[in-house]
């Protein structure tokens, strides 16, 4: 099957969809909303994912989404910057890890989505 793709979007929820609208805000992304209940949020034409305002637990605690970066140091270095974990309590950033496939920080986001930013080994 030959597929003729633009881009691919997940969906996500959120806990408290305004605290989660304004984080993603502040971490870069562009948002567009489509409803009083879902925003679509994106970094450029082709990525993205939809914020919902819907909280499951189970499935929450269960989403992870990985972000392909050029350079992980400089990546993490700008997340540090940001400030996200001093400004949204449940945020949380942990430090760079080094693995035999590449390297990735780990970014949870107010609801609890593991959000991993890593880079390839080339």
């Amino acid at each position: 099957m030959k597929h003729l793709a633009k881009s691919v979007r997940t969906f996500i929820g959120a806990k408290n969809f305004e605290e989660s609208r304004n984080f993603y805000k502040d971490l870069g992304f562009e948002e567009s909303i489509i409803s009083k209940s879902m925003s679509y949020f994106k970094i450029f034409d082709t990525l993205g994912f939809y914020l919902q305002d819907y909280y499951l637990e189970d499935w929450i605690n269960n989403s992870m989404i990985f972000v392909e970066v050029d350079n992980v140091e400089e990546y993490f270095i700008q997340l540090q910057n940001l400030g996200l974990q001093d400004k949204y309590k449940e945020v949380k950033l942990v430090p760079i890890r080094y693995d035999d496939w590449g390297s990735e920080c780990f970014l949870h986001d107010p609801a609890g989505i593991l959000w991993h930013f890593g880079e390839f080994k080339k």
